[in-house]
This record gives C-alpha cells, sequence and structure tokens, in this order.
C-alpha cells in the first residue's frame, strides 16, 4: 500500500514523505485540537497541468484547550482517498510546509496553509498519476514535539482534476449560404503520468453557433469524441458568425469550451 502523508515535527522539520506503517501499530495520543471550518482552494476544483506545479491556498479554525500552548503544535490540511484518515489510509496529499496560525482567542486557532500538486516525473518531487484524478475527501492533521499525531477527517471533498484543452476549426472560409460547413476539433486533457496532453475519448461535447453580433451561443448538436480525441461534424452555412465545441466536464477533467471560429457566409 502506498501512503503518502504531510509529515510536521513541531522542531520545524517539514517534509512530504511516504510513509507506511502497520494498520496495528499503537500510536500516542496527539494534540488535543479539533478542526472546522476548512475550506481548499476556495471551496473550487483543482485544476493541474500536465508538467507544472500547482499551488493552492487553504483555510481553517482549530479549537484547542486554553492550556495547550499554541506554539507545541503544528497542523496542516490533506486530502485523503479511503474510508478512514490516518497513516494507513489509501492515500494522503498534504503541503509541504505547516500551516500558520494566528490566535483569535485563548482557544480558537486561524490558520492558512498551501498545499502543492506535482505531476509525476515533473521534478523529483512529482507524485501525481492520472488514476488520481477525481474526489478527494478533506481532512487535517495536528502533530507535536513527540510526533504524536491527531487526525480528523470529513471535513468536506473536492475534486482534483486533470485540465483540458478544446480546439474548433470550421471550414469552408467564406462559404455559401445553404452550403454545408464541417467543424473539427479535438478534446485534450493532461496525462500526469507522461508529463503531455492526450486525447479525451467518448466523451459528449456539444457543436455550438454564435451569430454575429450576438453575445450567446446556441447549441446545434452534441457528438461524442473519437478513441483520440478527436471531433468530426458537420452543419448548414445559414448567417455569418462563430462555430465552437463545448465540453461540461466531469469528476475528473474540468469543462471547457474552445475559441470561437468565425464563418463568413455569402
Amino acid at each position: 500500500m502506498r501512503i503518502r502523508a504531510l509529515v510536521l515535527a513541531a522542531s520545524g522539520a517539514v517534509a512530504l514523505s511516504a510513509l507506511a506503517v502497520p494498520a496495528a501499530q499503537a500510536a500516542p495520543a496527539g494534540p488535543a485540537v479539533t478542526f472546522s471550518q476548512l475550506k481548499v482552494n476556495s471551496g473550487k476544483n483543482i485544476v493541474v497541468g500536465s508538467t507544472a506545479m500547482v499551488t493552492v491556498s487553504a483555510t481553517y479554525t482549530v479549537t484547542k484547550p486554553a492550556s495547550l500552548d499554541a506554539n507545541s503544535f503544528q497542523t496542516g490540511p490533506v486530502l485523503y482517498r479511503g474510508t478512514t484518515l490516518g497513516l494507513n489510509s489509501d492515500d494522503l496529499l498534504g503541503g509541504d510546509d505547516p500551516g500558520t496560525c494566528t490566535a483569535s482567542s485563548s482557544t480558537v486557532l486561524k490558520c492558512t496553509a498551501k498545499i502543492q500538486f506535482r505531476p509525476k516525473g515533473s521534478d523529483e518531487d512529482g507524485d501525481l498519476v492520472s488514476s488520481e484524478a477525481g474526489t478527494w475527501k478533506l481532512g487535517a492533521l495536528a502533530v507535536n514535539a513527540d510526533d504524536a499525531m491527531t487526525w480528523q477527517g470529513d471535513l468536506g471533498t473536492t475534486h482534483l482534476q486533470r485540465r483540458s484543452t478544446l480546439t474548433a476549426n470550421a471550414a469552408p472560409e467564406p462559404v455559401k449560404k445553404g452550403k454545408t460547413i464541417t467543424v473539427t476539433g479535438k478534446l485534450a486533457r493532461a496525462n500526469w503520468d507522461t508529463n503531455t496532453y492526450a486525447g479525451y475519448s467518448t466523451q459528449p461535447v456539444k457543436l455550438q453557433f454564435r451569430k454575429k453580433g450576438s453575445s450567446t451561443y446556441t447549441t446545434l448538436k452534441t457528438i461524442k469524441t473519437t478513441s483520440t480525441g478527436t471531433l468530426k461534424t458537420t452543419t448548414t452555412a445559414t448567417v455569418d458568425g462563430y462555430y465552437r465545441y463545448s465540453f461540461a466536464g466531469t469528476t475528473t477533467t474540468p469543462g471547457v469550451s474552445a475559441a470561437g471560429d468565425y464563418v463568413d457566409v455569402q
């Protein structure tokens, strides 16, 4: 089982490391804290391209006993998959550094943190693989100077997505009214395993048209991408305007619309 977690040491040492511990291993009690109001990336999906690291912000609240020194432990948000949050979870993703907290009272800390996402092979720390795109649960952890950890899960969910691209080309240009226009294109998305973009197969994509002088696109038909992500369909030329393809998105891949391609109808 591959497990990734943010390891925070109250002494200040921090590392994003692969950890493997027996599920039955006993662990000392961590700091007596609870987490709430966790928001990652302002509640938006996290979209990662083929190579570049993406860093998102997180905010959260820590509640502690008044007697517990806020400087005696460190905290951080995590993304996880599986039924429980802990070192024996299926997967864990955390930031490179602990969160920064400010006391708003003797028992409440307001905290911010950063979480980094690196496609596999993009650099020596790359760890994302394409199969990990999808829904992740949100949690948080706290650790003291003795490396005793407190975990809390079920603080929300987010979608970790592979960035998408979409093109459209309408031809011929210009065209006579009533003649056939052929619109081609391609839907692709980031492959975190190879650091490239690859076609997204068998996905429904809308062909849309915007009349010259209008700001609104109207859907003409819906077709599916081929096994390589390509698109091709025809329509009848009526008036001057812009043709584009539009993809609504999936859990693993964000929606995207191609730039409109203008056709002069004569």
